[in-house]
């Protein structure tokens, strides 16, 4: 499956209420079928469940590090065979006016780039980009809802 087709899935669907192991299989699905230069930014609350799907995707994709948070670092760069993964967490920046101090227009050269947050950062990604939005349904934190954000589109 392909990613347009994962991400097709989920705006049809309105969104899929998800364990973390099936929140686990999605991700790894979609880091499969990630391609040099693809942009995914996910959008949710804190502890919605943002870095768990980073970890996921970088698996897919074929990276073998220790994938963690990047909140207090703000970019964590990851080797794979098809390229560099950047993870970045914009949650500690201010706004855009940051977003040099942290190398962007580098980090939107090649590889993948995954980016928490992405809202600190609107006007800088790119249009066509993978929009993901995960919730925590009131009364049950075992589940998240994923989402295709609205402006989901992929980069091909």
């Amino acid at each position: 499956m392909s990613a347009d087709a994962l991400v097709e899935a989920l705006r049809a669907s309105d969104g899929r209420l998800l364990s973390e192991a099936e929140l686990l299989d999605w991700g790894r699905s979609l880091g499969r079928v990630l391609v040099p230069g693809d942009v995914v930014t996910l959008s949710g609350d804190l502890g919605a469940g943002k870095t768990t799907l980073a970890r996921a995707m970088c698996a897919g994709y074929g990276v073998t590090d220790d994938v963690t948070s990047p909140t207090f670092a703000i970019v964590h760069a990851y080797t794979a065979p098809k390229s560099a993964v950047y993870h970045v967490d914009l949650y500690r920046l201010s706004g855009e006016k940051d977003l040099q101090n942290i190398g962007w227009d580098d980090l939107m050269r090649d590889g993948v780039l995954i980016v928490e947050w992405p809202e600190r950062a609107e006007n800088a990604l790119p249009a066509r980009r993978i929009a993901l939005e995960l919730q925590v349904p009131a009364r049950d934190g075992a589940h998240r809802v994923l989402a295709a954000a609205a402006d989901a589109g992929v980069r091909r």
